[in-house]
């Protein structure tokens, strides 16, 4: 909580920064978060977090932590894993456990980037949504989308790679230039939250991109590594809400940005090390460290392809060779992530480095650990969709087209 008097210094920031958020806790893991949207048959019976809960076997067989976003979005959290074959067959696991309890109830969960049956209702009542909404609410509207209704895969790696050289700006800089790719490869959000195309294969990353860019571009900063960088993004990134008790959280409606409420205070206090631990969970730029590198720039995916995502991404960031040909491959598109979500892989230029990339990647699979269900989707889905300049949001366009044509 705040202090009377100001206690937290640059040289403070920059320790935190350095023993809780770059410090490595292993080598080479990979852990996996879903996000899913749970869809009712019947819009009578809604599918509160409340009443999905209820229906969950706590714990889930594979280790995962069950949390809910603020629209109702079910997030499950694996742990960290040896390898992405033992991440993949725990998540699997515990999906399918998530499925069958959930069907009799009437609920389907469904991975899209954007859910698209209407703007959903803020039904997680924290302190810490309540202040989030109300500070978006300022000047980017958006940000009620983003809370409610977007849905993505997460893929956890740690800072060190599996490769005793493999270190963590080396590791910084290849996510990030990876990124766009990735974000182009599997996007799957074609649509706003009213089910309108927005021109955009990616609409999620575009709703991201629209709020407070301060906390939500990419942290990444030429000339500095990944420790200066995340410090320097940190400290320029607006204060989004003061803490005032357990219970209370005042959101600022003017822009403060954590330096300056460090350097000058508040009329509610001065922020300690607890308040600016706090600040880095609300900032969400597409690679966000947390003593792991969270990569959250791709959409969720349904069952048969969210594995391909972690797997692929994980040979691309922990394989050496595969990482070798990749950097190379989209080092000409970095920075076009705007880019990768209005075209996906129908730009020529996306379409060729995830050629490349799939490539290496598959390549790198079986050395990684990856199951014989994850290789097979992997070349699945590069016929399906890379070899052929598609994604996922292509084939919904698709659907949808046909559906109008249909009803006219």
């Amino acid at each position: 909580m705040t202090s009377p008097t100001r206690t937290l210094h640059v040289d403070d920031v920059r320790r935190f920064v350095d023993e809780h958020v770059f410090t490595p806790h292993g080598r080479g893991r990979v852990g996996i978060e879903l996000e899913w949207v749970p869809v009712p048959r019947d819009a009578r019976c809604p599918a509160t977090p409340e009443a999905v809960a209820a229906c969950l076997p706590l714990p889930l067989p594979g280790g995962s932590r069950v949390t809910f976003e603020p629209g109702g979005q079910l997030e499950l959290s694996g742990p960290a894993c040896a390898d992405v074959g033992e991440a993949c067959r725990a998540m699997r696991r515990d999906v399918d456990v998530a499925r069958r309890a959930l069907a009799p109830r009437g609920v389907e969960l469904v991975g899209e980037g954007i859910d698209p049956r209407g703007p959903r209702t803020r039904v997680v009542d924290a302190p810490r949504y309540r202040a989030m909404e109300e500070y978006f609410d300022t000047a980017w509207p958006e940000g009620r989308t983003m809370m409610r209704n977007t849905a993505a895969v997460q893929v956890n790696l740690d800072l060190d790679g599996p490769a005793a050289t493999d270190g963590v700006d080396a590791r910084w800089q290849r996510v990030h230039d990876l990124g766009p790719v990735l974000v182009a490869t599997f996007a799957n959000s074609p649509f706003d939250a009213r089910g309108r195309p927005t021109g955009w294969r990616s609409t999620r990353l575009a709703v991201w991109d629209s709020i407070d860019r301060r906390r939500t571009a990419p942290a990444h900063r030429p000339g500095l590594d990944a420790r200066g960088a995340w410090t320097r993004y940190a400290l320029d990134a607006s204060t989004m809400m003061i803490r005032v008790d357990d219970t209370t959280s005042a959101a600022l409606h003017a822009p403060v940005p954590f330096a300056q409420w460090m350097d000058e205070g508040h009329e509610l206090g001065w922020p300690t090390l607890d308040d600016f631990a706090h600040h880095l969970t609300t900032l969400f730029p597409p690679v966000r460290p947390r003593g792991w590198l969270e990569l959250r720039m791709i959409d969720a995916l349904p069952d048969e392809w969210w594995p391909v995502a972690v797997a692929v991404t994980t040979a691309l960031v922990d394989d050496p060779a595969a990482a070798a040909v990749a950097s190379a491959a989209v080092a000409p598109l970095r920075g076009r992530w705007r880019d990768a979500a209005r075209t996906g892989l129908a730009d020529p230029a996306f379409r060729a480095a995830a050629e490349q990339c799939f490539a290496v990647a598959r390549a790198a699979l079986p050395r990684l650990g990856a199951d014989a269900t994850t290789i097979a989707a992997a070349a699945e889905y590069h016929d399906r969709f890379v070899a052929r300049g598609r994604t996922p949001a292509d084939e919904q366009l698709e659907h949808w087209n046909q559906l109008l044509a249909v009803t006219g």
